[in-house]
């Protein structure tokens, strides 16, 4: 049988390059969390920018208790339910996920176990967006803690030599959605300062709860603003689409070779999510 050289799966059972041109994208989008409770928001606002053929579903974590990652220790708690998801997205057949925290969590390791099915996160698609888009990006933090996680990802991908530093807002994860107008202000503040005195020609927003903010801010001042959903979900849409239309896939010949089956069913059990349906047919 015929195989593809970015899979060990048979191209008659998964190669997205196969599909019709034309297919609806399906996104699994992962809140690596124990909560439910920003999976309908971030499903919402998902929608909203997406292309108008793709599907989104939000799903986060069941059986256990972290409600942020702002902690390594807690990213260890969830390390086991989102490889679980990543297979279960893998197996219902979407096209691509997206591990949906700043921090990138897992990352490799989900592609080594993505199949088919293109895997991506936030600081890798907002960096490389941000990279055609200008030549300096600062960085928007909650708290100095996740600083230096954060950098060694900027290091890691190549774009040392283009960051304009981190600018803190002085607020945890949970607390970005609680007070908007608070938000926009803290964000507004830190951003005119990372232009103005950082040399930066673009602005990241280093926290996927940060969302619903980044076109007022872009408007006010003028250089592009980066929201940390928005950039992984159409990064996500290219990578599906490449996949589909030219068989760019996640190459096995390397670092993301795929256990051996047998072994990745007894070690990475198949784990379903708490999954918020998109409700377009």
């Amino acid at each position: 049988m015929t195989r593809n050289c970015y899979s060990t799966v048979p191209l008659d059972k998964c190669s997205r390059a196969a599909k019709s041109r034309d297919m609806t994208r399906r996104i699994l989008w992962i809140n690596p969390v124990g909560t439910d409770a920003y999976d309908e928001p971030i499903g919402a606002a998902l929608r909203s920018e997406a292309m108008p053929d793709t599907r989104i579903d939000v799903a986060s974590l069941a059986g256990v208790s972290p409600n942020h990652l702002e902690y390594n220790a807690y990213e260890m708690v969830v390390a086991g339910p989102t490889m679980g998801a990543i297979r279960w997205g893998e197996q219902a057949g979407y096209d691509a996920a997206v591990i949906g925290c700043f921090y990138d969590p897992f990352l490799r390791a989900a592609r080594e176990i993505s199949g088919g099915m293109a895997v991506t996160a936030p600081a890798e698609a907002c960096l490389h967006i941000a990279s055609t888009l200008g030549e300096r990006a600062s960085i928007l933090v909650g708290r100095s803690k996740w600083i230096p996680e954060m950098h060694e990802n900027v290091a890691k991908y190549g774009f040392a030599d283009r960051s304009a530093g981190f600018r803190v807002l002085r607020m945890t994860v949970n607390e970005f959605q609680q007070d908007p107008a608070c938000t926009e202000d803290r964000i507004l503040t830190e951003a005119r300062k990372a232009v103005d005195e950082d040399g930066a020609d673009v602005i990241i927003l280093g926290c996927t709860i940060e969302f619903g903010f980044y076109r007022k801010v872009q408007e006010e001042i003028g250089v592009p603003v980066i929201d940390a959903i928005v950039a992984p979900l159409r990064y996500a849409e290219f990578l599906a689409d490449i996949n589909h239309r030219h068989g760019w896939g996640t190459s096995r010949a390397l670092g993301y070779e795929r256990p051996e089956e047998a072994e990745l069913n007894a070690f990475v059990p198949v784990i379903e999510p708490v999954v918020s349906l998109d409700p377009r047919p």
